[in-house]
């Protein structure tokens, strides 16, 4: 592809990123000048459909490192050339997650408060830093990528990255697991189920991202690493199916949680569909089929497992965070309650389109940083050969 066109098709993409971008940021406008009765949340659903957007990119920021890790930290080189554009992605992420965040908390002025007063018994003050220290971190590991003189610190620059990602994606999951006021959340296995599925979502992003960046540039990936992501993805798609498992059955043990199981797994309208047909089915075994079964190898039938566990990680997800705050509270076991504030009673909830808005706008913000990085430095390989060189 020739100079021309490379910077035709760039502006275009850039400019598509920050159109979805800004209707993003359009759709928040509204819900802060309507209100969130505009939406589909209310006194129970507090955290909605632009929650679940954010909450992916989060936990995938963290697992798209799973590349660059692999390389720099245990010595896999044919991963090595791959760990640019790895740490790339994941500020990307990191921060189209977060501007969804911000923006869906009603009041994002109020950020600055959050930045300068710490309540250190919150999970969520400490999750300020995991944040923050993570792009800073990242920073410095690109660094010395780039930079020749340091490229002996990118060892321990990838080992603090490692470290720093599997404690920040603690952080996420025990936003959940510390939540004693929803019994669907708290649990300890959160923490390590976050981790991963974090594996499993990063991978299967880096894939979609990296083969259309590298056709753009007529580069390819050789047949023996395109493979060795397939398995891993496979292996990573595995152990999240079977923490999940280990998630429910746990919770399926003790009494007091079956009447929550019951309705995520079986009675509870759209949840037990997208839990079944979403995740288990179409996001994990079937992309399991597609990367284990010996006559579908191949890039195409990779990313088209890939693409499946991201819209599984989406099904998921909103079984997770919408289906644990519909569920009714139990605030006095073993007694019932009754007012006129529907006790007892599954609520109701349908995403808006200003909610959808604001979470496809995440996505466009990361995408527009991940074009504008690629397009500024160079975060891809030199050529075929210095990746195949590795093998």
């Amino acid at each position: 592809m020739n100079s021309r066109n490379q910077d035709r098709n760039f502006w275009l993409l850039a400019a598509l990123g920050a159109l979805v971008a800004g209707i993003g940021v359009a759709a928040a406008h509204r819900m802060e000048s309507h209100g969130h009765v505009i939406t589909g949340m209310n006194n129970q659903v507090v955290w909605g459909l632009p929650h679940v957007f954010a909450i992916f990119m989060i936990v995938a920021a963290s697992g798209v490192l799973n590349v660059a890790s692999v390389g720099s930290v245990f010595g896999q080189a044919p991963y090595k050339p791959l760990a640019r554009l790895s740490g790339l992605l994941c500020l990307a992420l990191l921060a189209g997650g977060l501007m969804v965040l911000m923006l869906d908390l009603g009041r994002p002025d109020r950020v600055i408060v959050a930045a300068t007063h710490y309540n250190f018994t919150s999970m969520f003050a400490w999750n300020v830093f995991l944040y923050s220290g993570m792009a800073a971190i990242v920073v410095v590991y690109l660094w010395t990528m780039f930079e020749r003189r340091f490229n002996a610190w990118s060892k321990p620059a990838g080992l603090a990255v490692l470290i720093w990602r599997f404690v920040l994606t603690t952080g996420t999951g025990s936003i959940f697991g510390f939540l004693v006021a929803r019994q669907a959340y708290q649990s300890a296995l959160l923490a390590p189920l976050f981790i991963v599925l974090s594996l499993a979502w990063g991978l299967a992003v880096f894939l979609l991202v990296q083969a259309p960046l590298y056709a753009r540039e007529d580069r390819h990936l050789s047949p023996q690493l395109q493979r060795r992501l397939a398995r891993l993805l496979g292996i990573f798609v595995a152990a999240s199916l079977y923490m999940v498992a280990v998630y429910h059955l746990t919770n399926l043990y003790f009494a007091r949680q079956g009447a929550f199981e019951t309705f995520i797994l079986l009675g509870g309208g759209i949840h037990p569909l997208l839990f079944w047909g979403g995740y288990v089915l179409a996001g994990s075994a079937l992309p399991l089929v597609l990367l284990f079964h010996p006559r579908l190898g191949g890039e195409r039938w990779t990313l088209a497992a890939a693409l499946l566990v991201v819209l599984g990680a989406f099904a998921w997800l909103f079984v997770f965070v919408i289906g644990g705050q519909a569920f009714p509270l139990d605030i006095f076991p073993g007694y019932t309650a009754t007012s006129s504030f529907a006790d007892g009673a599954v609520t109701r909830y349908t995403p808006s389109l200003p909610e959808l808005l604001l979470g496809i706008g995440g996505v466009g913000a990361a995408f527009l940083l991940t074009m504008t990085g690629v397009r500024v430095l160079d975060f891809l390989p030199e050529d075929d050969y210095a990746m195949a060189a590795q093998e």
